[in-house]
């Protein structure tokens, strides 16, 4: 079964997060991979047992409502549950909007319905773009 490999990077080159799917599929849209990538981070945290006296922290491509940014990481303000379908529609919209790029085996993917071919070991890299300060 081909395995994607996740890699979150900024526009430096620091790689943060890695992040492995299973694709049944042999070609699958940005669109559709994101969308993936994106329910496999909530999954996972809302899989996560949580301690009342520890705020929890989420790892993904795009922070969730009612949370702060930190390092590594987006810390919710409360424990709850994160809704799948939310963050997959900010997730998009990011994209969109230039909040972050695309690589597939060193290839840039420029559209979310562009079609995406799997190979048995494909290497993403999601770089993020951070906004300019000042003006």
């Amino acid at each position: 079964m081909p395995i994607i490999t996740i890699n979150d990077e900024t526009a430096s080159g620091a790689k943060s997060q890695a992040l492995e799917l299973d694709i049944t599929a042999g070609t699958i849209t940005l669109r559709e991979l994101i969308a993936s990538r994106v329910e496999e981070e909530v999954r996972r945290y809302n899989a996560k047992k949580r301690d009342t006296q520890e705020l929890p922290t989420f790892h993904g491509l795009v922070q969730p409502s009612d949370s702060e940014k930190i390092l590594n990481g987006y810390r919710m303000r409360k424990a709850r549950m994160i809704d799948p379908s939310a963050q997959i529609q900010k997730a998009l919209k990011s994209f969109e909007s230039n909040g972050f790029f695309v690589l597939v085996d060193n290839r840039q993917i420029e559209s979310l319905d562009e079609p995406i071919e799997i190979g048995l070991k494909t290497q993403v890299s999601f770089i993020k773009l951070l906004p300019l300060v000042g003006g």
